[in-house]
Order: structure tokens, then C-alpha cells, then sequence
């Protein structure tokens, strides 16, 4: 028990200290400051801003930042299901995979491109080396990069600087950030165990019967590993992502996955505080999300470690929950990784969410309902502070002083389109086709697990769709050729695209407006946002708003599975 909280303790304190380092060198970086890869980077950025005609010094208005985005990825998802539908006959096959169903090949594209990783299929038996690594692992730069760039627009904006130009953030954040440190990660996972190659799978004589041979798939996962974490990509080489000896095959492996996918969210928000001037803020608010993030380890860990009530009546003492999980892991090292993927919308798994007790699909739900412990990549800093608009304008009407931030007046359009985003947008693409998918349990969701805990294993479906993160409490029959998987893929494709798009239209739109205004001295009766009593008014806001849009579900799915649990049921 001891060297599992232990394990848990020393992983959340490194990311934390990385997060001044980090977060400092991603402000250098955005704001053009000058650094150690200036002499190799440089040139290479002016040949790309050459072939892609982009004119560094043009500053966007949201509107055209958001048209840029959605132009740049109409056509990158052009690209990833042509290599997909056409695999088949492309090189690096070596296998002889043909092309996936449409309806396949279309969620996958959407799923890729919007950074979400959702995965109706099995990697290594579906696509191509040539499709993983020239589409999809093409595109988990792309789309990381481009949740960044949209996180320090909106940056930019609160802090009332223009929005920048989106071709510059999105190969900036490419080339500074996500490019350099993929490098080393990979390095480092190759010489930890993890293959690269793109010889084709071994066949080998099985310990069963010589005589009977078995295929084992390898591929070039290291490369593919990396981005998939630091990206908060979270789409697995293999069918089973983490869990794949192959993808993560120690505890070393595993801490760097970890560390991976929290580092740059974490360190977003010190990133904030250099662009504002205000560090103190900063670390407020980190500290903000970082105790609701080890509330929710804690919750999680202690659900695994007390087990499952049922076996320990049958075993006669306490055991952990290892259903599910790989014993390299145990159970704290998989709630740490389940807690955090959920968290930083990344979606890798090192353990099966299904089998997780109730406690712990509670905190993974709630993860994907906030969005903002950690929070997507780039997006989740945005959204966090559009909880913190919210909770300005709302204490603001309180106390009557003046609903300000950071000197600009928080009126009507700010408060529109912060509620739109936080109120609106996800509760729809989550609970509109959860509850047709559940209003046909057979014909439409294919639940393997009627009750309460089938409801939370459709309503995750969605939420993690809708909240770009891509892990699955799994038991679902969503792939081909089960005759459901054509509703999940499509159905999904809903979620993914208006959890992606629309708030990130809304966070440039809100951004540009706070930009755009004045900003006003600070008077006796302006409301200071870097205190401790207004970060734990925030928290409460955060709390609230997540709890009340979403509690009902939460009180059918694990929260009733819980107490079923313990009746005995």
C-alpha cells in the first residue's frame, strides 16, 4: 500500500516541478522570445512560412483564425481518409490490410483530426504501418499543435494582445514544442523496450503445441508512442493502447506516458501567468485544479485498492481491484493513469475503464464532464478561464462590484458565449444522442452490461467523444462488422465534431471581444481575481456547473452501481 502512494506522490511532484520550466519556455516561444533552438529552428521555420505563403506579421480577428483552422483541417482530413480508403494498394503494408468499411474509415478520420484518438478499431489488424504513421501519427501533431494555438490565441486575447496568426502558433508549437521533445521521448521508449521497425509481424511456434505458430505484431511504436502522449492523442498502435507490452512495456515507460500527457496542460497555465504578468494568479489557479485533480486520484485509488466487496467476501480478506489491469501496474499506478488520461483529455488507457469500481468510474466521468483537470490540450486552459468569466460575472452580481478581468468589463457578449461553452455546447453532444442510443439498447448501443453500469458505459462513449479524449469504458459493441457499429461510428462523429469545433469558434470569438476592449483602472470596487478567497469561489463554480448539468446521470450510472454494489447485488 505504502510504495503505491509512494508511486502516486513522486510522479504528481515531478510534473509540478516541471510545470515553471516548461510553462516559462512555452511564453518564450509565443512570444518570440529568443530561444536555445533558435540556430537550428529558425531556418527551418522561414522555409515553411515560405512554401505555405504565410505572412508572419498578419495578426487574425477571431473569425479569421477560426476560418483558418477549419480550412487546414477540411484538408488534412481529406488526406488521412484518402491513405486510409487506399492502404490496400500504398506502400508500408506489409501485412496486405485493405481498406476499412466507410463508415470506419470516416470516424477514424474525424476522431484523428479533432484530437480525439477514439478508436473502433483494432490498430494492428485494421490499419496499415503506412496509415499509422504517414496519416494518423501525421496527424497527432497536427492536431495537438492546433489545440495549442487556439490556447494561446485565447491567451493572447485575455490578456489583450491581438490574436496572432494561426500558421505561425500551429508550426511553432510543431517545431519548438512538440517535435523536439517527441524526439527525445522516443529515444528514450526504444531503449526502453518498445520496438520500431517496419519489418512485419514474427511468427513463432506457440508453448503450447511447437507444432501451431503465432503472429506477434510489432511495427514503429516508439515514435508513434510519444506523440500519442505528449499530443494527449491517447490512439494506441495496438488494440489495447497502454497495456500493450509492446507500447508500454515497465514502470519507466510508464512514468514518461504519464508525465507526457499532463506536462504541457500543466504547464499552460504558468504560461498564462507570464503572458498576464501575473504569476501569482497563475499559481493560484494551478493549485485550484491541482487539488481537485488529487481529490479525484485519491477517490480513484482508494476504489482499486479497497476492491471489490463481492470477491473480498469470497477471499475472505481486502484485496485490490486488479480486474482489468496488468500486474507491472497494480492498482496505483493504473488509477494514476485512468484519473490523468481522462483528465488531460489525452484518452490513452494502461488498464480497462470498464472494470474500474464505481468510485472510479464516478471521477472518470467527471473528468470528461469538466474538461478542465487538466484539460485539453491548449483548450482546457481556455475553458478553465472561461469558467473563470463565469465565476467573475457571478460574484461580481454578489457583492456588487464591478464584473472585471485582468482590467476589461465582463458584459453580456463575454457572458454569452462563457455560458455557451460551459452550459450548452457539451451537455448536447453528449446527452441528446446518448439517450436515443439508450432509448434502443439492442438495435442501436449493443450494451453488454444492462443496468446502471450500461448507462455509463454509453453516456462515457459520448462524453469522451464530445470532450476530444477518446478512451472508452469499452463492453460496447461499436466496431465493424457488429450491426451497432455503424450508429456508434456515426453517432460519435456527431459528438466529436461539435465538441471540437463549436467551442473552439466560441473561445477565439470571446477571446477577440476581450481583446478589443478598453481596459479600465482598477478602482476600490473592482474585484481582485488573484485571491485565495476568489480561487475557491471559482472552484466552486467549476464544481457546481459540472454538477448539476451532469449529476443526474451520474446518480443512474456509478453512483447507483455503488450502492447496488454494496447491497450486494
Amino acid at each position: 500500500m505504502f510504495q503505491g502512494w509512494l508511486q502516486i506522490a513522486l510522479t504528481i511532484a515531478l510534473f509540478v516541478a516541471l510545470a515553471p520550466t516548461f510553462g516559462g519556455y512555452m511564453a518564450r516561444v509565443y512570444l518570440g522570445h529568443k530561444t536555445l533552438l533558435d540556430p537550428v529552428l529558425v531556418p527551418v521555420e522561414r522555409i515553411l512560412y515560405s512554401l505555405t505563403g504565410t505572412e508572419t506579421k498578419e495578426e487574425m480577428t477571431g473569425w479569421k483564425y477560426a476560418r483558418a483552422i477549419l480550412y487546414s483541417n477540411v484538408a488534412m482530413a481529406l488526406l488521412i481518409f484518402f491513405l486510409i480508403m487506399n492502404q490496400g494498394w500504398l506502400p508500408l503494408n506489409p501485412t496486405g490490410l485493405g481498406a476499412p468499411t466507410w463508415d470506419t474509415a470516416l470516424h477514424t478520420t474525424i476522431s484523428f483530426i479533432t484530437n480525439t484518438n477514439q478508436q473502433h478499431y483494432s490498430g494492428e489488424t485494421t490499419l496499415s504501418y503506412g496509415s499509422q504513421m504517414l496519416g494518423l501519427g501525421y496527424h497527432m501533431f497536427t492536431s495537438a499543435a492546433t489545440g495549442l494555438a487556439v490556447g494561446i490565441a485565447f491567451i493572447r486575447g485575455l490578456t489583450g494582445r491581438p490574436l496572432g496568426n494561426f500558421y505561425v502558433d500551429l508550426i511553432r508549437s510543431i517545431t519548438r514544442i512538440l517535435l523536439p521533445i517527441s524526439i527525445v521521448g522516443a529515444v528514450a521508449l526504444i531503449l526502453l523496450g518498445v520496438p520500431e521497425t517496419l519489418a512485419g509481424p514474427v511468427v513463432v511456434p506457440t508453448l503450447e503445441n511447437p507444432a501451431l505458430s503465432q503472429a506477434i505484431a510489432r511495427g514503429p511504436v516508439a515514435h508513434f508512442e510519444i506523440i500519442k502522449q505528449l499530443g494527449e492523442n491517447g490512439g494506441g498502435f495496438f488494440a489495447i493502447n497502454s497495456a500493450h507490452p509492446f507500447e508500454n512495456p515497465n514502470p519507466a515507460t510508464n512514468l514518461i506516458q504519464i508525465v507526457g500527457m499532463v506536462v504541457i496542460p500543466s504547464a499552460f497555465i504558468y504560461t498564462y501567468g507570464v503572458f498576464a504578468n501575473s504569476r501569482r494568479q497563475a499559481w493560484l489557479i494551478y493549485s485550484m485544479v491541482l487539488a481537485i485533480y488529487l481529490l479525484f486520484v485519491t477517490l480513484t485509488a482508494i476504489g482499486e485498492y479497497q476492491g471489490n466487496p463481492a470477491v473480498n467476501s469470497l477471499l475472505g480478506s481486502v484485496q485490490p481491484n486488479l480486474e482489468g489491469k496488468e500486474v507491472r501496474f497494480g492498482w496505483a499506478q493504473s488509477a494514476l493513469f485512468a484519473t490523468t488520461t481522462t483528465g488531460t483529455m489525452c484518452g490513452a488507457v494502461n488498464s480497462l475503464h470498464d472494470s474500474f469500481m464505481p468510485l472510479g468510474g464516478f471521477v472518470l466521468l467527471s473528468n470528461l464532464f469538466l474538461q478542465i483537470i487538466w484539460g485539453g490540450q491548449g483548450t482546457g486552459t481556455a475553458y478553465l478561464f472561461a469558467y473563470l468569466i463565469l465565476a467573475v460575472f457571478v460574484t461580481g452580481l454578489m457583492v456588487g462590484r464591478t464584473p472585471e478581468f485582468l482590467g476589461r468589463k465582463i458584459e453580456k457578449r463575454e457572458v454569452v458565449l462563457a455560458s455557451f461553452l460551459i452550459l450548452l455546447v457539451h451537455p448536447i453532444a453528449i446527452l441528446i444522442p446518448g439517450a436515443i442510443s439508450l432509448a434502443f439498447p439492442e438495435t442501436l448501443s449493443g450494451i453488454s452490461n444492462p443496468g446502471f453500469h450500461g448507462l455509463s458505459q454509453v453516456i462515457y462513449e459520448y462524453a469522451s467523444a464530445a470532450a476530444n479524449n477518446g478512451s472508452g469504458f469499452e463492453g460496447l459493441a461499436d466496431s465493424q462488422p457488429a450491426s451497432t457499429g455503424l450508429w456508434w461510428n456515426l453517432s460519435t462523429c456527431f459528438s466529436l465534431l461539435c465538441g471540437r469545433y463549436i467551442p473552439i469558434i466560441a473561445l477565439l470569438l470571446l477571446a477577440d471581444s476581450l481583446s478589443r476592449k478598453q481596459p479600465v483602472p482598477m478602482t476600490v470596487g473592482t474585484l481582485r481575481t488573484d485571491t485565495f478567497l476568489f480561487t475557491g469561489v471559482t472552484a466552486g463554480v467549476v464544481l457546481i456547473l459540472g454538477a448539476l448539468t451532469f449529476f443526474p446521470v451520474l446518480a443512474l450510472g456509478p453512483i447507483a452501481e455503488a450502492f447496488q454494489i454494496a447491497k450486494g447485488g
